[in-house]
């Protein structure tokens, strides 16, 4: 039963994004539309749930002096995985993705979960924790991606559905318009926090 509240903490009470304002780089930097949320947040997800799953096995052989480096090691190895088979699979959007894809080794949430939990911890509440703190990030990164690209582009995952000539806040697919968007959504999120 514990296993399944270190899977919800991620959708709302411990979100990466929305609470506890972890990754912004990405967050602010590729949501430009839905689909490029959705692309980074699986991409962030996989690697979060492989290396929490590696970290909580070889936890124990890895001396303390190279702890951190050892981590940086394993969750480079997913990226480099995620980034081949996203540049052969999915071209266009690892183009539109760029040079977030390897900067998800730095990404603080991925970091901060095999120190905090996957370090600590067996490896099924490890794949657990992953799971549910990689979705609740996916799940933030379209959100964002949706407002910015509905109030922008007027459409939703490429899918337009304004006239083509009805005018759309262009500050909304600009960087300004990330910072705004986010702001919002986590005051939103917080009235939604306090009321629950």
């Amino acid at each position: 039963m514990n296993q399944w509240k270190n899977f919800t903490k991620g959708f709302l009470k411990e979100n990466p994004v929305f609470v506890l304002l972890l990754g912004m780089c990405p967050t602010l930097g590729v949501t430009t539309s839905a689909i490029n949320g959705m692309g980074m947040g699986l991409a962030t997800a996989f690697v979060l749930i492989m290396s929490n799953m590696v970290i909580s096995l070889i936890k124990n052989f890895i001396p303390d002096k190279v702890r951190i480096p050892a981590f940086i090691v394993v969750i480079a190895s997913f990226v480099t995985i995620v980034q081949m088979v996203m540049q052969a699979y999915v071209p266009a959007l690892y183009k539109q993705l760029g040079l977030f894809i390897p900067l998800i080794v730095v990404n603080c949430i991925i970091l901060g979960r095999a120190e905090a939990f996957a370090s600590k911890n067996s490896v099924l509440s490890s794949i657990i924790d992953g799971i549910g703190i990689g979705l609740g990030f996916t799940l933030a990164l379209v959100i964002l991606g949706s407002v910015r690209e509905i109030l922008g582009s007027g459409s939703i995952f490429d899918y337009k559905f304004v006239a083509e000539n009805t005018k759309t806040i262009l500050l909304f697919v600009m960087p300004p318009g990330a910072f705004i968007a986010l702001g919002y959504l986590i005051a939103l999120v917080n009235k939604i926090k306090k009321s629950v």
